[in-house]
């Protein structure tokens, strides 16, 4: 992604000491790592004159208005996504060494159940990363939010793209919809902006999964990028901004049980569309 002019404002504010402002001009580029732990309230309404909303609702529009060719149903995960590795079940060898009771069902299910969505999600992130290698377009001089189709018919493009690939696969995968979202980064360091997929499993400290590698490769949780910020989060029908916040290292809780309103699509056309 490149820049694209819009009101000033303040886009982040970094905790200890550190507090990033976004004026003017900005944009979200495909970024090239580096520590601070902090943590972040992920589902804020987003301010009336938030410079990212027109952005966001302009793709949301197109996105929701350009529905891709019906894709053939996925019976077997590790059919799509070749190398993973295979998951214990409950009884097997691999599961031998578990600490949950052997009479616990519960306990055994519930992990069973979580092991299983985060290797289907590491699946998702390696493969996604292999194919950026081969589909990485560069946008050129103007900035484009490609939608999922516009991404598969022209073969490729850049993070905001490529992400997309992401965001639907584990969508379509079964994973929740208010559990995945799309989220903008920013890089203090340099300035610089990159699009991820995160999977609320905690509310408070998501997954990331990186669609080109640039920013982390595999999937570690929001926590573990101590040299990235999220500042929006969003889907193809809801939009949020992201402010500083105590993290919970106790917590387990899913984003939807503490999730206020969100800004809906209609709400965030009202303010335009700058996505182009």
């Amino acid at each position: 992604m490149r820049e694209f002019v819009a009101s000033a404002g303040v886009i982040a504010t970094i905790s200890l000491g550190l507090c990033a402002v976004l004026a003017f001009t900005f944009g979200v580029g495909c970024a090239g790592i580096g520590a601070r732990a902090t943590g972040y309230a992920y589902f804020d309404e987003p301010a009336r004159d938030d410079a990212w909303s027109p952005k966001i609702a302009g793709w949301q529009r197109r996105e929701n208005r350009q529905q891709p060719a019906s894709l053939e149903a996925v019976s077997n995960p590790s059919d799509e996504f070749p190398g993973a590795a295979p998951v214990a079940v409950p009884g097997s060898d691999e599961a031998a060494g578990s600490t949950v009771s052997a009479r616990d069902l519960r306990s055994k299910y519930e992990a069973f159940r979580a092991e299983r969505k985060r290797g289907m999600a590491r699946d998702v992130a390696q493969w996604i990363q292999a194919q950026a290698k081969i589909h990485y377009v560069d946008d050129g001089p103007v900035d484009h939010w490609a939608t999922l189709e516009e991404t598969l018919q022209s073969d490729g493009d850049d993070c905001d793209g490529l992400e997309l690939l992401t965001f639907h696969a584990l969508r379509d995968l079964g994973f929740d919809d208010n559990e995945i979202y799309r989220a903008i980064v920013y890089r203090p360091s340099d300035g610089q902006h990159h699009m991820v997929t995160l999977w609320f499993e905690r509310s408070d400290d998501p997954w990331v999964i990186d669609p080109t590698g640039a920013m982390t490769k595999g999937m570690p949780r929001m926590s573990e990028m101590p040299a990235w910020v999220p500042i929006k989060v969003f889907s193809d029908h809801e939009e949020f901004t992201v402010h500083p916040a105590p993290l919970d290292p106790a917590s387990d809780r899913r984003a939807v049980s503490h999730r206020p309103a969100a800004a809906t699509l209609g709400s965030s056309l009202a303010l335009g569309d700058r996505s182009r």
